[in-house]
C-alpha cells in the first residue's frame, strides 16, 4: 500500500499526499520549518516553491547569519514562536523560569507512522484501522530552553483532510508557564482570501458571513467558556470568486468545545497567517519539569470546487470518525419534546396524554425536559440535586418511564449536570462546589451558577447522582447549558494556576462525558447548550447529534440549518415542528412549513399534541410517516446547499444518496411578491445519463436536464410557503 508521507532528505521537504491533497513544507535555513503549499494533489516536487531571498528592512535575520534575504517576519512557517524576529502573531508564548518569553524552535527531528495516535483526554478523529491513514510527528526544539514541540500531522488516505495538533514538552529542570499554545498554524503567500465564519446569538445561531481579509489581525473567537452561540469554532478560508460549486476553499474546524480563537493576519507584504488553537484570553499554565502539554486538533479541509465540496469532507469525517456512538449510523428516533408544550407546569397524569397521541400519531420516543427533579417549578432551583420530584411523580420516575414504554415508546429526559442553583440541596452540602471567586459574589445568569467541574469531586458528585436516573431504563439524554462561564475561579488550584481553570473545565466536562458514554452505549445522548450554544465536532465525539437551536421558528431555521451544514453533518442536526404563533418569534408558519423545514435535519416536535385540531393530528401522522420513509436519505445522504436564505427570498437544499438512486429537493419561499420574479432550482450531484421519476406526478426527467435547465419553483400567493421535490432513478 503507498505511503502517504514522504521525507526528501536532499531537499528536505515533507510531503503529505494522497488522491485528493497534497501538503508541503520543508527544513529552511536555521533549521527553521517553511510551508510550501497546501491544496490539490501534486505526483511530484521539484523545489521551486523555495522562498524567495530579498532585504526586507526592519525584518530582522537568523542569529550569526549574514544573509539578509532571510528573515522569520516573512518567511511563510510552519509553527512561529515568540521574540526572535517574527513580528507576526506566534503560535507559541512561553515565559520561561528567568521572565522571558522568547523561544527559537527549529527542526530536531521527525516519525512517520501507520494509523493515529490517541490524543489523551480529548475529542478527536480516529482511524478504524491502522492503513486508512498516516501521522507524521516533527520535533521542534528550543536548545536554551530546553523546550520541544511535537506538531502532529495525520493524512487520511480516501479523505481530503489533515488533521493538525501540538505537544509541548518541557525538558529543563524548570518549571515554565504557557501563555499561548495553537494547535496549528497555516501561512499562505499569493493568495487573497475572504473568511467564511459562523457568527450568532442564543436563538439565532450560525449565520453565515463572509468579508475580505484586508490588512492587519482579524479574530473569530470565543471567552465565554463554551464554543458559544456567537462566534462556532470553524473558519473558512475562500478565494474571492469562490461559490458553493467552484473555487478553492481551505476550512479549518477546531475540535473543542472551550474557548477558542481563530487569529487571520495579513501581513506587511500581503501575506496570509492563520493560527488556530485555544484561546489565550485568562489562559496560563504552569508546565512543570518533565511534563507535556498537549492541545486539542484541527480538521483542515481542501476544496477545489466551491464551499459544497467542503461541506461533504466535514459531513463525513465528522459523522464516520469522529461521532463514535452506536447511532451513529442508526436512524434517529422522531420525538416529542415537551418542553413548549407545558414549560414547568406539568405532572405524570399531564404527561400521559401528550404520551398517548404520540403513540397515534406514530411517534418513536418522548422526551420529559427539564423540572422532573429537586423542587423545580421555575428556573430558580434545584439544579445540582439529581433526585426525582415526587409532587410531579408520586410513584418514582420509573413508574412513568414504564408507562413510555409499555406505549412502544422509547423514553428520554434532560440533565443540566454543569449547574447548580443557590436554592438547592447540594449548594446547602457543598457551598464551595460553586464555581466563584474569593470574597465576590457571584454572577447569575438564569438565576443559575456554574459548577466547578474542574475538580474530581464535583463530577464525582454529580456522576453518582446520573448514574441512580440512568440506571433505571433511560433510552435518551439531553445534556444542557444555560449559561456561560464568568467567575472562573478553583479553589482546587493555587493562585498563580487560575489561568488553566478554563481549559480544566472542560477537560473535566469531557472526562465525565467520557465516564457516562461508555457506561451507557445503549442511550441515545444529545448535546444542548440554550440551544446550539456548544454545536462543534469536540461535542459530536461524545453526543452524535445536537439541538441546533432554541428558536424553533421555521424561517428562522432556514438560516440557522444552513449555515450549521456549512461544517456540521445533518445526522447531527435536530430540528423540531412547534406551534404557532412561534414561542420565540411570534410568527405563524404553515405547519407545511414547519414540517418540511424540521424533516431537513433529525425530525421531532416541540409542542403539546393534544391542542391539535383533528386536521393538524392527521397531517402530523403523514408527516411522521413520510419523514420514516425519508430518514435514511436525509441523515445520512450527501447534501448539497443550492439557495443561500441569506443573500434572498429563497432557500434551497437537496439530498442525495450515494449510489445516486434517490433524490429530495427542499425550496422555500419567504415572502409572496403581487409581481413575482420567476426562479428556477437547478439540480447538482446526479447521474447525468440516467432517468429520475418525481414519485408524486410520476413525470421523468434526465439527471442532465435537472441539472442544467432545473425546475421552475411554483408561484406561490401567501408568505412562508415550501415544496418538497423527491425523485427515484429508474432502473
Amino acid at each position: 500500500m503507498q505511503d502517504l508521507i514522504e521525507f526528501d532528505e536532499q531537499r528536505k521537504v515533507f510531503h503529505l499526499h494522497n488522491t485528493k491533497i497534497s501538503y508541503l513544507f520543508s527544513v529552511e535555513d536555521g533549521n527553521v520549518l517553511s510551508h510550501l503549499y497546501f491544496g490539490k494533489a501534486i505526483t511530484k516536487y521539484h523545489g521551486q516553491l523555495r522562498y524567495p531571498r530579498i532585504d526586507r528592512g526592519f525584518s530582522g535575520n537568523l542569529p550569526g547569519s549574514t544573509d539578509r534575504g532571510f528573515s522569520r517576519d516573512t518567511l511563510p512557517q510552519e509553527y512561529s514562536s515568540n521574540g526572535t524576529g517574527d513580528y507576526r502573531i506566534p503560535a507559541v508564548i512561553i515565559q520561561h523560569n528567568n521572565g522571558s518569553y522568547a523561544d527559537a524552535f527549529c527542526f530536531k527531528n521527525y516519525k512517520i507512522e501507520n494509523g493515529k495516535p490517541q490524543l489523551e483526554g480529548l475529542p478527536q478523529a480516529y482511524v478504524k484501522n491502522p492503513n486508512e491513514a498516516q501521522t507524521l510527528t516533527v520535533t521542534l526544539e528550543d536548545q536554551i530552553n530546553q523546550i520541544e514541540v511535537d506538531l502532529l500531522y495525520t493524512i487520511y488516505r480516501n479523505r481530503a483532510v489533515i488533521t493538525r495538533a501540538a505537544c509541548v514538552k518541557n525538558n529543563s529542570k524548570d518549571s515554565v508557564t504557557l501563555e499561548k499554545v495553537a494547535s496549528m498554524q497555516l501561512d499562505f503567500v499569493a493568495k487573497k482570501f475572504d473568511s467564511i465564519c459562523l457568527p450568532g446569538a442564543h436563538a439565532n445561531e450560525r449565520h453565515f458571513d463572509r468579508a475580505k481579509i484586508d490588512y492587519g489581525v482579524k479574530s473569530f473567537e470565543s471567552r465565554r467558556g463554551t464554543s458559544s452561540h456567537h462566534m462556532n469554532p470553524f473558519v473558512a478560508l475562500v478565494d474571492e470568486k469562490t461559490d458553493e460549486f467552484s473555487g478553492e476553499a481551505y476550512g479549518f474546524n477546531f475540535v473543542y468545545s472551550g474557548n477558542h480563537a481563530f487569529q487571520i493576519e495579513k501581513d506587511q507584504i500581503g501575506q496570509t497567517r492563520i493560527v488556530v488553537g485555544i484561546n489565550d484570553y485568562d489562559f496560563s499554565w504552569k508546565l512543570d519539569a518533565g511534563k507535556t502539554f498537549q492541545t486539542p486538533e484541527v480538521l483542515l479541509v481542501y476544496s477545489a470546487n466551491g464551499l459544497n465540496e467542503m461541506s461533504q469532507e466535514y459531513h463525513h469525517i465528522i459523522r464516520e470518525r469522529v461521532v463514535r456512538s452506536k447511532f451513529k449510523y442508526q436512524e434517529r428516533p422522531i420525538l416529542v419534546n415537551n418542553w413548549e408544550a407545558t414549560y414547568f407546569d406539568f405532572d405524570e397524569e399531564k404527561l400521559k396524554p401528550i404520551v398517548d397521541e404520540a403513540k397515534s400519531l406514530g411517534i418513536e420516543m418522548f422526551v420529559l425536559d427539564d423540572g422532573w427533579f429537586g423542587k423545580r417549578d421555575d428556573d430558580t432551583s434545584s439544579l445540582g440535586d439529581w433526585k426525582v420530584y415526587h409532587k410531579k411523580f408520586p410513584q418514582g420516575l420509573k413508574h412513568f418511564s414504564d408507562y413510555v414504554h409499555e406505549q412502544k415508546l422509547k423514553f428520554g429526559i434532560w440533565f443540566e449536570p454543569e449547574m447548580i442553583s443557590i436554592d438547592s440541596d447540594l449548594y446547602r452540602a457543598h457551598l464551595d462546589y460553586l464555581m466563584q471567586v474569593p470574597k465576590r459574589d457571584p454572577s447569575p445568569s438564569r438565576s443559575q451558577f456554574v459548577l466547578d467541574m474542574s475538580r474530581a469531586e464535583v463530577r464525582d458528585n454529580i456522576y453518582t447522582q446520573m448514574v441512580e436516573i440512568l440506571d433505571e431504563g433511560i433510552d435518551y439524554v439531553k445534556w444542557d447549558m444555560n449559561r456561560h462561564l464568568s467567575d472562573v475561579y478553583s479553589l482546587g488550584l493555587p493562585p498563580k494556576q487560575q489561568g488553566e481553570v478554563y481549559h480544566r473545565y472542560i477537560l473535566g466536562v469531557y472526562e465525565l462525558l467520557e465516564k457516562l458514554t461508555q457506561r451507557y452505549p445503549n442511550i441515545l445522548f444529545e448535546g444542548c447548550s440554550g440551544g446550539g450554544g456548544r454545536f462543534d465536532a469536540g461535542w459530536a465525539y461524545y453526543m452524535p447529534q445536537s439541538w441546533t437551536s432554541d428558536n424553533t421558528d421555521a424561517i428562522a431555521r432556514l438560516t440557522i440549518q444552513y449555515g450549521t451544514s456549512l461544517a456540521y453533518p445533518i445526522s447531527t442536526i435536530t430540528a423540531h415542528v412547534s406551534a404557532i404563533p412561534n414561542h420565540q418569534t411570534g410568527r405563524k408558519t404553515p405547519l407545511k412549513t414547519r414540517s418540511d423545514v424540521a424533516m431537513s435535519g433529525v425530525f421531532g416536535y416541540e409542542l403539546d399534541l393534544t391542542q391539535m385540531t383533528l386536521q393538524e393530528k392527521n397531517d402530523v401522522k403523514e408527516q411522521v410517516a413520510f419523514y420514516k420513509s425519508i430518514r435514511k436519505l436525509v441523515q445520512f445522504g450527501d447534501f448539497y446547499r443550492l439557495k443561500n436564505p441569506t443573500n434572498g427570498n429563497q432557500a434551497a437544499w437537496m439530498f442525495v444518496s450515494s449510489n445516486r438512486d434517490e433524490v429530495m429537493v427542499f425550496v422555500f419561499q419567504i415572502l409572496a411578491f403581487a409581481q413575482p420574479e420567476f426562479t428556477k432550482t437547478i439540480l447538482v450531484g446526479l447521474d447525468e445519463d440516467r432517468t429520475y421519476q418525481d414519485v408524486v406526478t410520476k413525470e421523468e426527467f434526465t439527471g442532465l436536464e435537472l441539472m442544467n435547465l432545473g425546475i421552475y419553483d411554483p408561484v406561490a400567493q401567501e408568505d412562508y410557503t415550501s415544496k418538497i421535490y423527491h425523485f427515484k432513478a429508474l432502473k
